[in-house]
């Protein structure tokens, strides 16, 4: 018989991150449920994750892919792995939910089974996700509005400080996740996002399109169209250590989460939003490119820095302007 659950973790090169993710994952299945199969895919680290996972947790299915396929593809590779996407397999013969983990997370007790009971309660939940904190324990966004032209301004522009956590930028009132209940949510993180098997089945798996960033959103914004809801769920409790994975190649990672964005416009705007967007996009990189420089200028960054930096602006700049 399928198990109930499937968690997915991704990782590259956070071999420790990783091991400590699936530390406090068993701990977490092991005392409260449910029953579960855990799958690590590891994007051809080069920290010796795979075999550190298969050494100190043998009941993982490990992946090791000879390349870094992304988050997107690396999940996906996962997934067919279980037969998802096989119209040989019938439905009712795959884990009733998959779990896309970060390797970057610590779970807290029982949050696991929270999110998995709230999945199948709530009604026409197609995708649930926790509430996050950080490592010091304050309160972390978990989950967001679909994104629109004024989050986009917010995060290219200074905005009045007041307004960072306000509605405008896409925030829920964190008054909603200290009542306890779950609530109605356009998209919540990949960080902790876990999806009936029915909606995959529908709605198809991760967009490969997108490498890294904004395949979540993509994905959460498919299954509501496609009429099913998504929910943060407060009780369900996991720390998140931001960026731990996507801080490596800083750069790099501008060109990324700027390309998946262009992405999600170019598939989820008007043609009038989408230009408005793209202009939005081209003045803040000129405005990032004169940060870059003053710095620069001031001994903040170093010449390579400053010229790694200079380079990923301009190609994002650049890419506003070719077709995604």
């Amino acid at each position: 018989m399928p198990r109930e659950l499937a968690v997915v973790i991704v990782t590259w090169n956070v071999r420790e991150l990783a091991l400590e993710a699936l530390r406090t994952l068993y701990a977490d299945l092991d005392a409260h449920g449910p029953q579960a199969e855990v799958w690590l895919v590891d994007n051809a680290s080069a920290d010796g994750t795979a075999e550190a996972v298969r050494a100190q947790f043998p009941q993982t299915h490990v992946l090791a892919s000879a390349q870094n396929l992304g988050f997107a593809a690396g999940n996906n590779l996962a997934l067919r792995q279980m037969s998802f996407g096989d119209p040989n397999t019938p439905t009712e013969k795959l884990p009733r939910a998959v779990y896309f983990l970060n390797p970057d997370t610590r779970t807290h007790a029982g949050a696991t089974r929270t999110l998995y009971d709230a999945l199948f309660t709530l009604p026409r939940a197609g995708v649930v996700g926790a509430q996050l904190e950080y490592a010091d324990g304050s309160f972390q966004h978990g989950a967001f509005a679909l994104p629109g032209l004024w989050q986009l301004a917010f995060d290219l522009f200074p905005m009045p400080a007041r307004l960072y956590e306000s509605r405008l930028n896409g925030r829920y009132p964190r008054t909603w996740y200290a009542r306890g209940e779950p609530f109605l949510v356009g998209h919540v993180l990949g960080a902790t996002m876990m999806v009936r098997r029915e909606v995959i089945a529908q709605t198809g798996m991760f967009d490969e399109g997108y490498f890294m960033y904004v395949e979540e959103v993509d994905w959460c914004a498919r299954i509501r169209q496609a009429g099913w809801e998504v929910y943060a769920v407060p009780r369900a409790r996991v720390t998140h250590l931001v960026g731990k994975s996507t801080g490596q190649a800083r750069p790099q990672n501008v060109i990324n989460l700027w390309r998946s964005r262009l992405r999600y416009y170019e598939r989820a705007y008007s043609p009038l939003k989408r230009a408005v967007a793209r202009q939005l996009v081209r003045w803040g990189m000129r405005r990032q490119i004169a940060r870059t420089e003053r710095a620069h200028a001031e001994g903040q960054l170093s010449a390579e820095e400053h010229d790694a930096l200079i380079e990923a602006y301009r190609t994002v700049h650049q890419l506003t302007r070719d077709t995604p």
